[in-house]
């Protein structure tokens, strides 16, 4: 049975329910495998050709087993993934000669959380209805989280669902998919802030639960394991679509709080061939920066075209740090200790050394306009703007094998970067031609942690 350690090397190891149902580490770190499965060429060469959601069980078990019989996890795997609008789920659409895309947009809000989160919900609601308990997720998003946290878990007759955007700070369209849903488990929180004050009254939340009574606390963002699991099939799926494990691949990530690109990382871990992976960011550059000289270190946070990216303080590279750092915990806990006092802190150099086919880059608003705008020059594709920075980003990076590049939203999401690129904004897709006239239903709160408190109390 698989364990889970912290980064930061001072909490008890969990098994997957408990890492499930935890989230973050008491002791502020993040919870990895002890250990990673490992798959033969042989094995990936059986696995090239299956469905999706029977890739996603045979590359997810090792990860869960213990938890559940193995046939029942099938089940819900399947049920998961029957849920999107492609029979692929991720189909490749190769926009030249080295560069292809992912689409990560076909699940039921139309961004890639939905991979994960669709899971993750299911995967609570069992954990929680076996304890005989009833939990609260709790999440912060700038963006797609939101909405796909909120899709994955408003069934759930266990869960009562909060979940925090910055005020006036998503897309319509994202603010609406959030807003417009009915459920009464489900309660969205506008707070007078940006994305990082969201996360960072969640994880305070996490930190001191009290004021819950005897409810359990549960976590939706990328802190939570599972969605990182989750995430790792379709880099495999991609992977083997594309040659591998014959021939290595490449993958460009538009990243902000960087689980999609550490996903990634442990695939490669586990047996996928890979040439070089590329971070791409917009001018929240936080991850540019530390990748290229070494340094975490916050800065201001600017509102952009491509708010899901809209991020200063990347919770997963901590995950990717340790992972690098020789799964050195007490170095990690120094290093992300000092970065919290100081704002500041320097990554050891083992650690960059370690990364050496790990690239990045950052894209302007303006920038991001025109390679939308060239691309659809030249292929017909609308690009989503975050997917349009991975686009720009990986074209500086081409090398001998397939790039990959993460297509993580539907353009329809972010009409205003489409127009911007002169292009007519692209449609909503059927399910959802009336979501612009569904009444909305949230509160805007002060960016207080016992007013977000006092609310998220008063209502389960």
């Amino acid at each position: 049975m698989m364990r889970y350690v912290s980064t930061r090397g001072q909490s008890e190891a969990l098994d997957f329910e408990g890492v499930l149902l935890r989230g973050l580490a008491p002791d502020g770190g993040l919870y990895v495998p002890e250990t990673l499965p490992k798959f033969s060429a042989e094995q990936l060469h059986s696995m090239a050709k299956l469905p999706y959601a029977e890739l996603a069980l045979e590359v997810t078990w090792p990860f869960v087993e213990g938890f559940m019989p193995k046939d029942e996890y099938a089940a819900l795997i399947k049920e998961t993934y029957a849920e999107f609008h492609h029979p692929a789920v991720a189909p490749l659409k190769q926009l030249d000669g080295k560069l292809w895309l992912l689409e990560q947009f076909h699940g039921p809000t139309l961004a890639f959380k939905d991979f994960a989160l669709q899971l993750l919900g299911r995967l609570l609601n069992l954990a929680l209805a076996r304890k005989g308990e009833r939990g609260v997720v709790m999440g912060a998003t700038s963006g797609d989280t939101g909405s796909a946290a909120i899709e994955g878990c408003r069934h759930g007759d266990q869960l009562d669902v909060f979940i925090l955007h910055p005020h006036e700070r998503v897309s319509e369209v994202q603010r609406r998919q959030m807003t417009t849903v009915t459920d009464p488990n489900v309660f969205n929180i506008a707070l007078q802030g940006d994305f990082d004050d969201c996360q960072a009254l969640v994880k305070a939340s996490f930190g001191d639960q009290s004021f819950l009574g005897d409810r359990r606390l549960i976590a939706v963002n990328s802190i939570n394991w599972a969605r990182v699991m989750a995430q790792i099939v379709y880099f495999f799926y991609a992977g083997l679509r594309l040659g591998a494990p014959d021939r290595s691949v490449s993958f460009c990530v538009p990243s902000a709080n960087f689980g999609h690109m550490f996903a990634g990382y442990l695939a490669s871990q586990m047996g996928l061939p890979v040439d070089r992976f590329v971070v791409a960011t917009n001018h929240n550059d936080a991850l540019d920066r530390s990748i290229k000289g070494g340094v975490l270190e916050r800065q201001p946070l600017k509102p952009s075209l491509s708010p899901s990216m809209d991020i200063v303080v990347s919770s997963n590279f901590e995950r990717l740090l340790y992972a690098l750092g020789g799964n050195d915990a007490q170095a990690i806990h120094t290093m992300m200790s000092t970065f919290a006092e100081q704002g500041e802190a320097q990554i050891p150099e083992k650690i960059m050394q370690a990364a050496s086919n790990l690239y990045s880059g950052a894209v302007s608003d303006d920038e991001t306009v025109a390679t939308i705008k060239r691309w659809h020059a030249s292929t017909g594709e609308v690009l989503d703007p975050h997917t349009a920075i991975g686009v720009r980003v990986a074209e500086n990076y081409l090398g001998d094998s397939p790039m990959i590049c993460m297509a993580t939203a539907h353009p329809a999401k972010f009409a205003e970067a489409v127009v911007a690129a002169g292009l007519e904004p692209s449609a909503l897709p059927a399910t959802m031609q009336d979501l612009m006239q569904r009444e909305e239903r949230y509160e805007v709160l002060p960016n207080d942690l016992a007013q977000v408190q006092r609310y998220v109390a008063d209502r389960i």
